[in-house]
């Protein structure tokens, strides 16, 4: 869904004003949800490490593409980025197989670092939806991410609601919510938004994040 976002930054060789944010923080919720699925933590969560593998996947290579075109400075911002995820989740990794023996504490831990992570990701897009009030313009707040958002949260909510797994339904009702208030900035802004922002439109883009289990895309 992110796609056109993505095909404009390629044709125009430009990321314009699009920020990384939304995407540096899908990648570390990915990461995390993955690993809380996994069978030494969580066992039977086989959906939650599939779904969160496939976005993680796509946000690689969305945050390549951007860094390709984006100027020096963005590109150093997200390689230290990037760097400090790694080393975060090597860090929640270790203590958690070390420090904890059960599945019941390792999915308390690594669950609550989801949610925690699940809502600063799906709000990433702040920065956009301010920029958007204040230039009454939705030429940099992609539509398409903020349904995937919106419809990603509800779908884990529901998820979350069959299998009663209160930190997939905490990261996730965030997400739902906040793509909630995207869609409705997009409705208010839409034709308000300068002809020539929407010239090359409603087939490229008109927004800027994944959950999964939150994920991905992300429970």
């Amino acid at each position: 869904m992110e796609m056109p976002t993505f095909v404009k930054i390629y044709k125009n060789k430009s990321v314009e004003e699009f920020k990384p944010d939304p995407y540096l923080a899908t990648i570390m919720n990915c990461m995390l949800w993955i690993f809380y699925g996994l069978p030494f933590v969580t066992p039977d969560s086989v959906l939650v490490v599939t779904i969160n593998s496939v976005g993680l996947l796509l946000e690689i290579v969305y945050i390549t593409i951007f860094f390709i075109y984006v100027q020096r400075k963005g590109q150093i911002k997200v390689i230290n980025w990037i760097l400090i995820e790694l080393v975060f989740l090597g860090i929640v990794a270790t203590c958690t197989l070390l420090l904890f023996h059960t599945h019941e504490k390792r999915s308390r831990i690594v669950g609550i670092l989801c949610v925690i992570f699940g809502v600063l990701m799906y709000p990433s897009p702040l920065t956009i939806m301010t920029k958007v009030i204040k230039t009454r313009s939705v030429k940099y707040m992609p539509f398409y991410l903020s349904l995937t958002n919106f419809l990603n949260g509800l779908v884990w909510v529901t998820y979350a609601l069959i299998r009663f797994d209160l930190y997939v339904l905490t990261g996730n009702g965030s997400g739902a919510l906040s793509g909630a208030v995207q869609l409705i900035l997009y409705a208010c802004y839409f034709k308000s938004t300068p002809k020539d922002d929407e010239e090359k439109p409603n087939h490229e883009v008109q927004l800027p994040g994944y959950n999964a289990p939150a994920p991905p895309p992300s429970p």
